[in-house]
C-alpha cells in the first residue's frame, strides 16, 4: 500500500486547511485509515481515523469539533478537513493504513497501522 499526504501549508490561526491522502495497493480501500501528527521534539500522536467505508470515525479530544475525516473509496483518497486551526496544531501530519487490526484501540494508536506515507507540514501562525 502506498500513501502520500498532501495539502499542508502555512495558515493563520482560525483558518482552515484540507489534507488529502491518495492511497493505492491491493485491497487498500478495505483498510482503516488514520491521520497522525508529530510536532518537533514530541511523539507522533493520533488525530483522526475512519473505518473502511467511512461509517465510523474517531478523533483525538484536542481536535473534536474542529477536524473532520472522510474518505472516498471511488477515488482512493482519505481527507481531513481542519477548521479553526490553532498554533498548537502545527506539526507534520501523516496518513496511515491499518490492514491488520480492527477496533477503536487499534484505530487510535500508531502501533495499529502498518503502512505510512510521507508527511506534510502544517504551520499555524498566531
Amino acid at each position: 500500500v502506498q500513501l502520500q499526504a498532501c495539502g499542508g501549508g502555512l495558515v493563520q490561526a482560525g483558518g482552515s486547511l484540507r489534507l488529502s491522502c491518495p492511497y493505492s495497493g491491493r485491497a487498500s480501500s478495505s483498510y482503516a485509515m488514520g491521520w497522525f501528527r508529530q510536532a518537533p521534539g514530541k511523539e507522533r500522536d493520533f488525530v483522526a481515523a475512519t473505518n473502511w467505508n467511512g461509517s465510523t470515525t474517531y478523533y483525538a479530544d484536542s481536535v473534536k469539533g474542529r477536524f473532520s475525516i472522510s474518505r472516498d473509496n471511488a477515488k482512493n483518497t482519505v481527507y481531513m478537513q481542519m477548521d479553526s486551526l490553532k498554533p498548537e496544531d502545527t506539526a507534520v501530519y501523516y496518513c496511515a493504513a491499518n490492514s491488520l487490526w480492527s477496533g477503536s484501540y487499534y484505530y487510535t494508536t500508531a502501533a495499529g497501522y502498518d503502512y505510512w506515507g510521507q508527511g506534510t507540514q502544517v504551520t499555524v501562525s498566531s
